[in-house]
């Protein structure tokens, strides 16, 4: 399996911290918000290569903390976990020539030649739990899948992308940012790509599919196939400006105490 990470954006939110410097790396408890992510799959073992999708601006950046993570990455055992990590610059060089979630996507599989399932997510979001939970249900399903978590607040619900699900699982529908919401099923930006619907991405982007966000082709995708959605069992965060960054940099360094603890007790 192959883990895109949507990195292409220029986080303009975030500024002054991400006028030069992307917000995938910045900091959180001793490491980049890439490193949390990608350190939890590795030990998986379910993927084989992290490819980064950057924007110009940026791509340099990547690529130098690329070479310093290393090809070859080291589990909690201390063995080594052959992965490839590559880093792709989709070209762009501003927030208002930005690509778009959905097409720096078919950017990766064309520039790439990929013929895998995706595991596909925002480089700027971490999470309280392993993600090896969301590939086994994908498998399990042997369908594309998404992430859900019930969002009581309805004021969020008209900021995200919001899903109408049946008893199974099954998304029946999907819309981004709605202005009436028709349930508080939130998908964050974490996806498992079937090889077989992971070719139908130009196809989508040829029938008009937002490109945008990414959520976009799911809304469009289970109108076509089956596309199934797994409750998270933890928390998700999205850094989306400076206070979010703050909390979850406190939070996480909390984690990392209380983790400390229960190890040295």
């Amino acid at each position: 399996m192959k883990c895109l990470f949507l990195a292409a954006g220029y986080a303009t939110r975030l500024y002054p911290l991400t006028e030069n410097f992307p917000k995938p790396l910045l900091e959180v408890a001793g490491k980049p918000i890439l490193d949390w992510l990608i350190d939890d799959m590795v030990q998986t073992g379910l993927v084989d290569e992290f490819i980064v999708i950057s924007n110009h601006k940026f791509a340099d950046i990547f690529r130098d903390w690329a070479q310093k993570k290393g090809v070859s990455i080291v589990n909690r055992q201390s063995s080594i976990v052959n992965c490839q990590l590559s880093i792709l610059d989709d070209g762009t060089m501003s927030n208002e020539t930005r690509l778009g979630a959905v097409k720096d996507i078919q950017f990766a599989i064309d520039q790439l030649q990929l013929d895998d399932d995706l595991l596909v997510m925002a480089g700027d979001n971490l999470l309280d739990f392993s993600l090896k939970g969301f590939i086994e249900y994908g498998r399990e399903k042997k369908a594309t899948c998404v992430m859900r978590y019930y969002e009581a607040d309805e004021a969020k619900l008209h900021k995200s992308g919001v899903a109408e699900v049946d008893e199974d699982g099954r998304l029946m529908g999907m819309e981004e940012k709605p202005a009436q919401p028709k349930s508080h099923w939130c998908l964050p930006a974490f996806y498992y790509y079937t090889r077989e619907d992971s070719h139908r991405i130009q196809q989508a982007i040829d029938a008009g599919c937002g490109t945008d966000a990414p959520g976009s082709f799911i809304a469009w995708l289970c109108k076509q196939a089956a596309v199934y959605a797994w409750e998270m069992p933890g928390r998700r965060y999205d850094i989306g400006n400076l206070e979010s960054y703050e909390e979850v940099k406190k939070r996480f360094s909390e984690r990392l105490r209380v983790d400390y603890q229960e190890n040295n007790d």
